[in-house]
């Protein structure tokens, strides 16, 4: 089974970056003319565009999202039902999807939970004061296989994205498998997944 997004078409998604991004363009040539006036404050301008910047990257990572796992797993949309859900409450998660590399040997196995995927239990898990709540929820192809389990940290520096241990853990994992590692900031309650050893923003509503 391809570990690519070569399954999706992108067609509709390319052509609203492409938009957002011919849009971007024509902001940053009027800024580029706002400099000639010298009365003019640019700082909100540029915190517009980098807000601009950052929704379309979310929203390529989100379809790209589905993309990666729509292969391995039928009910993909419970876990986007579960990410929006938790962000929306700031309840931390942490969710790895096996994909084709086994997980087993690369985590410390938590709880057996053998259950089909569905958003209801997922969210359950991650309520604050749920005894399985802590660690990562792993995922292979429709179960919910357990809870608890514990990943191995990454060691990269510098990533202003790597915010805490969740993040960390989420990184960690994808840089020794092609797994996918979901996150929710029990913080900010910001969503976003992990692969390859990157970090993307997802959207929430």
């Amino acid at each position: 089974m391809s570990t690519s997004a070569s399954n999706c078409d992108f067609s509709p998604m390319k052509k609203l970056i492409k938009e957002d991004i011919e849009q971007m363009i024509s902001s940053l040539g009027d800024l580029i003319h706002s400099l000639d006036d010298e009365g003019d404050c640019l700082l909100g301008d540029f915190e517009k565009i980098k807000k601009n910047f950052l929704h379309i990257e979310s929203s390529a990572a989100t379809f790209y999202l589905n993309c990666y796992l729509s292969p391995y797993i039928e009910r993909y949309m419970d876990l986007s039902l579960t990410i929006q859900s938790l962000s929306d409450r700031r309840h931390g998660a942490l969710i790895a999807v096996e994909r084709c590399d086994p997980l087993d040997g690369l985590l410390q196995p938590g709880i057996p939970v053998g259950a089909p995927i569905t958003h209801t239990l997922l969210e359950s898990i991650f309520y604050p004061g749920s005894p399985l709540h802590d660690g990562a929820v792993l995922i292979r192809a429709n179960q919910i296989v357990s809870a608890k389990n514990i990943l191995p940290l990454t060691d990269a520096q510098g990533n202003d994205r790597i915010t805490g241990t969740r993040h960390r853990a989420a990184v960690g994992l994808t840089e020794r498998s092609d797994a996918i590692v979901l996150v929710v900031s029990e913080e900010t309650g910001k969503a976003s997944f992990s692969s390859k050893g990157q970090l993307y923003p997802v959207i929430t509503p």
